[in-house]
């Protein structure tokens, strides 16, 4: 029997492009993969510029960047102080522009050569970065620290006397240790010194307020609870003043003592000492909790509903 060529070729054709679409729909199938375990970090620095970070410096307008204090370089936020011939008291910080309640901060840091002239011999490699701060824009113009829990970052000096990092300090809030409330102005971690101008890993675990952990070179260095406004009536040192002493208006801010702090903005500090910042960025903890969600995410703690899309 003689076959059409015509019709065989042409229905040879037609068979394996239905195998070849079958196949690639099957391929697609076995090609899923459950993301909800991947870890969706945020990025607070675009490493070119300061998009997405407010200023402020002690006596200055919000977003003067006071002296070129704040520089995005090689990748690096760095706060640097080559425009100073001295210190004057000029404490800035800079924050990034969106709130967060539970999270997760990553981040690395390294103090850089020597102390700018006038600053505080405390403020000797010293820096931090502020959580559940208040605003930039809420600042009193002449306000020398916001209203929030300090990650407080520290390096070794020439003396060689212990010197841990990761340490907490309380600008008009309070925290609990154990169950009381802690009135010292600052508590410090269980970390090792770190000398000289070597790169240091850090993390913070926020859980809104809750609770706050402090991770150094990855060991859990530092925990404390319960977050809140307060001064630091029974701390022998400030008894109470620590209010007009940070110029913290003290009318607006003592009328909400004991109000617990469930969020607020991420800062980093600028008191003296240069310091670059690279790796910064942030796991946020709060989102879609129910695992029928397109965007549900294992390691959420903190469950918001509203966020949810099937």
């Amino acid at each position: 029997m003689k076959i059409n060529t015509k019709y065989y070729y042409a229905g040879l054709f037609l068979l394996l492009n239905v195998s070849i679409f079958v196949g690639c729909k099957s391929s697609k199938k076995l090609q899923y993969k459950n993301t909800s375990n991947i870890e969706e970090w945020i990025s607070l620095f675009n490493g070119k510029n300061l998009e997405g970070w407010d200023i402020k410096f002690t006596g200055k307008e919000l977003n003067d960047n006071y002296k070129n204090t704040f520089v995005a370089e090689d990748s690096m936020l760095r706060i640097k102080y080559d425009a100073y011939s001295k210190f004057n008291n000029d404490f800035g910080h800079l924050y990034y522009k969106k709130p967060f309640a539970y999270y997760k901060l990553s981040f690395d840091y390294r103090f850089t050569g020597e102390q700018t002239k006038g600053g505080s011999t405390s403020n000797n490699r010293n820096s931090g970065i502020m959580l559940h701060s208040q605003s930039a824009i809420s600042n009193e113009f002449d306000q020398q620290f916001p209203v929030s829990v300090e990650l407080q970052l520290l390096g070794g000096l020439k003396d060689k006397k212990a010197r841990p990092t990761g340490n907490v300090c309380t600008p008009g809030t309070l925290i609990v240790t154990g169950e009381n409330i802690n009135y010292k102005h600052c508590v410090s971690s269980s970390s090792k010194t770190y000398y000289g101008d070597q790169w240091v890993h850090a993390e913070a675990i926020v859980l809104g307020g809750e609770s706050m952990a402090f991770i150094v070179e990855n060991d859990t260095v530092l925990k404390f609870k319960t977050p809140q406004i307060g001064s630091l009536e029974k701390n022998k040192q400030y008894r109470g003043e620590n209010w007009k002493k940070w110029k913290i208006n003290k009318e607006t801010w003592s009328s909400k003592t004991g109000e617990i702090l469930n969020e607020g903005y991420i800062a980093l500090q600028a008191e003296s000492h240069p310091i670059d910042f690279k790796n910064l960025k942030v796991l946020d903890l709060c989102g879609c909790k129910d695992p029928k969600a397109k965007n549900y995410k294992t390691y959420y703690i903190k469950n918001k509903p509203e966020s949810c899309y099937y």
